[in-house]
């Protein structure tokens, strides 16, 4: 039976939950902007540094030299901060979602255990 008693009980829990998983996504945010940005500031500096290194080649050999290492260990560099922030956006998903698995899983034990009082008093009635 439905108690109108524990509705404030459920909207409190509910919020409860809301604010922890609003609070883990928004501390993840940061900490995805913040590597994000910090990337962005050594490919920038290093971008610099190439083209300050470029400058100074005499020879075209020299210079494609320069740039086949360069490319080849930005394009490394770009291939690790891409899977750090993938696994970043993996634990903020799963950290978000916590909240919601422990709320389902409490409402699946009520219903649960509310059929199986439904189902004892069925069998001693019958």
């Amino acid at each position: 039976m439905f108690k109108f008693d524990e509705t404030s009980l459920y909207g409190k829990d509910a919020m409860d939950k809301a604010l922890k998983s609003y609070s883990s996504t928004s501390k993840g945010l940061q900490a995805i902007a913040a590597e994000t940005s910090d990337y962005a500031k050594k490919s920038f500096e290093a971008n610099v540094s190439h083209f300050q290194t470029l400058m100074g080649v005499k020879s075209f050999e020299s210079v494609i030299e320069l740039q086949t290492s360069y490319a080849k260990a930005a394009l490394e560099g770009y291939m690790t901060e891409m899977s750090k922030l993938g696994e970043m956006y993996s634990d903020l998903a799963k950290e978000a979602y916590k909240p919601a698995e422990q709320a389902v899983a409490a409402a699946t034990e009520v219903v649960k255990s509310k059929v199986e009082k439904a189902s004892t008093a069925a069998s001693v009635a019958a």
